[in-house]
C-alpha cells in the first residue's frame, strides 16, 4: 500500500483533507496532511510566507518516499520540492491543481486561463500582500457539489493567503522531470476551468491523466471516489 502526503491549496490547510484521510487508511494506505506556512495552525504571518518556504515544509515531513499530493495552488510547490529532493517523492499528483511550468508563476498561469472565476473573489489586505475567498462566493466556487454542512464547516475555516508564493517564478529541471506524474482532472470545477485544466495537461501521457465529475473540493465531494482513484494510481 501507498503513503500519501496530503498538501491544500489557497486559503486552506490540512483540515480539508479531514473525509480523505480515513478513506486512504480505510484502503490499507497511510495517510497524513500538513499545514503550509501561514495556513491551518501555522502561525507564520503571510508577510512572511514564500513558495520557498512551502516546499522546505513539504520536505521537512518526508521522511521516506511519498505519493505526494497537491490540490490547486500546491501544484507549484510540491513541483519545487520535487526539483530539491526528487528521491523523497514516488509520484507527484495534481488533484485539480496548477501543473508548474519551468520559469513561470502561478500568476502567469491563472491570467492565461479562459475564465478569472477568482476574479472578484479575491479580497486584498490592505497593505496589498495578501488576500481572503470573499465568503459570499467561495461557496460557489469552491464548494458548489458539497453539502451544507460541509460548507459551513469550510468557510469557518478559509484564511489569509499569502500573494508572494503565487507571483514567484518556480524553476525546474531534470530533477523535477525525473520525477512520475499524475493529474486528476475535475470537470465541474468552477475555480480552476476545467478546459484549462486540459490545456496544462496537454501532451501528457493519456494514462497519466484522470477526470472526477466534480468541482473543486473532490476530498469533500467524493472523498470515496478519489480514496478510489488515488488507489488506482498507486497501484500503478
Amino acid at each position: 500500500m501507498a503513503d500519501f502526503l496530503l498538501v491544500h491549496g489557497s486559503c486552506h490547510g490540512a483540515w480539508c483533507w479531514r473525509d480523505l484521510i480515513p478513506a486512504l487508511t480505510a484502503r490499507g494506505h497511510t495517510a497524513r496532511a500538513i499545514d503550509l506556512p501561514g495556513h491551518g495552525q501555522d502561525k507564520t504571518h503571510y508577510s512572511d510566507v514564500t513558495l520557498d518556504g512551502y516546499a522546505k515544509a513539504i520536505l521537512a515531513a518526508i521522511d521516506t518516499p511519498v505519493m505526494l499530493v497537491g490540490h490547486s495552488m500546491a501544484g507549484f510547490p510540491i513541483s519545487l520540492a520535487a526539483e530539491r529532493e526528487p528521491d523523497k517523492i514516488d509520484r507527484l499528483i495534481y488533484l485539480c491543481a496548477y501543473a508548474a511550468q519551468d520559469g513561470r508563476a502561478l500568476v502567469d498561469m491563472r491570467a492565461e486561463a479562459p475564465r478569472q472565476p477568482m476574479a472578484d473573489a479575491a479580497i486584498r489586505t490592505d497593505d496589498g500582500l495578501a488576500f481572503r475567498a470573499d465568503p459570499t462566493k467561495a461557496g460557489a466556487l469552491f464548494y458548489n457539489d458539497c453539502l451544507p454542512e460541509v460548507v459551513d464547516y469550510a468557510l469557518d475555516h478559509l484564511c489569509l493567503q499569502a500573494i508572494a508564493p503565487q507571483a514567484t517564478p518556480v524553476r525546474l529541471g531534470a530533477a523535477y522531470a525525473s520525477v512520475k506524474r499524475s493529474y486528476i482532472r475535475c470537470d465541474d470545477d468552477r475555480t480552476i476551468p476545467p478546459e484549462y485544466q486540459r490545456t496544462m495537461t496537454k501532451g501528457w501521457p493519456e494514462e497519466d491523466v484522470y477526470a472526477m465529475p466534480t468541482g473543486h473540493s473532490p476530498f469533500f465531494a467524493d472523498p470515496e471516489g478519489l480514496a478510489d482513484l488515488l488507489t488506482r494510481i498507486a497501484k500503478g
